[in-house]
């Protein structure tokens, strides 16, 4: 498999309301988190980072423009692998110490991290079977209906329990704009991992379903909108029974 270089491993598209979509495109599209970028007037904030296994802060110089809050949706292994590359970081209470003590099996690194995951493999020194997500202890634990205040802007958290123990969405009222995680995405939805819990993300789906929407910017996949929201999480709870 050819290897790519770290000047090309990730690519940058801004888009509207001042958020920019970080992607990486050499992983296949199922194992790939969106990384989402907000501009605000006193700070930044990141959504999510990524494997890891390229530094963020060297190759994308836009998350160290202005002093930028890491926020990890979840603590799976394609979410939070560069969080330590950030002196502020925060995650929700039930996920705290697994971001404090990541394992390749808390994180999910086992059983999914393989070569064949990438369509281009990372540069050296990367090896799928050492892979391992650094520490990167919280400077600030999350409860729902904390808000991330960026100067000009507010995003509200809501927990949203079911896929992973502590995930979380953030909500810009003034906006409608909504970063979903790993809660709501446009593709299939993962409730079996190790600490998934199906019937608590059930009770999520129904109290988040009526949530006022414009866009949704999820952990993969493509954005939608606030219609397709609302269509994807009636879809799920019908396949589930609920």
């Amino acid at each position: 498999m050819q290897i790519a270089t770290a000047a090309e491993w990730y690519v940058t598209t801004r888009l509207d309301d001042d958020v920019t979509y970080i992607g990486e495109p050499h992983i296949l599209e199922f194992y790939r988190c969106n990384i989402w970028h907000v501009r605000g007037r006193d700070r930044n904030m990141l959504v999510d980072s990524g494997m890891g296994v390229v530094s963020l802060r060297e190759q994308v110089p836009l998350v160290t423009g202005k002093p930028c809050l890491a926020v990890a949706s979840h603590t799976h292994f394609d979410h939070i692998g560069c969080h330590h590359e950030f002196d502020d970081r925060a995650v929700h209470r039930d996920e705290a110490e697994l971001m404090a003590h990541p394992t390749r099996e808390n994180t999910l690194a086992d059983p999914y991290v393989t070569d064949e995951i990438f369509t281009k493999l990372p540069p050296a020194p990367y090896c799928s079977t050492e892979y391992a997500v650094k520490a990167a202890p919280a400077t600030r634990i999350l409860e729902a209906g904390d808000v991330i205040d960026l100067g000009d802007r507010q995003f509200e958290i809501i927990h949203t329990p079911g896929h992973s123990p502590g995930g979380i969405m953030l909500f810009e009222k003034a906006t409608q704009i909504l970063f979903s995680g790993d809660t709501i995405y446009d593709g299939e939805l993962i409730d079996d991992a190790y600490h998934s819990d199906i019937a608590v993300y059930i009770a999520s789906m129904k109290r988040i379903h009526d949530l006022p929407v414009r866009v949704v910017h999820g952990g993969h996949y493509p954005s939608f909108d606030g219609a397709r929201y609302r269509e994807l999480i009636k879809a799920w709870l019908e396949e589930k029974g609920a």
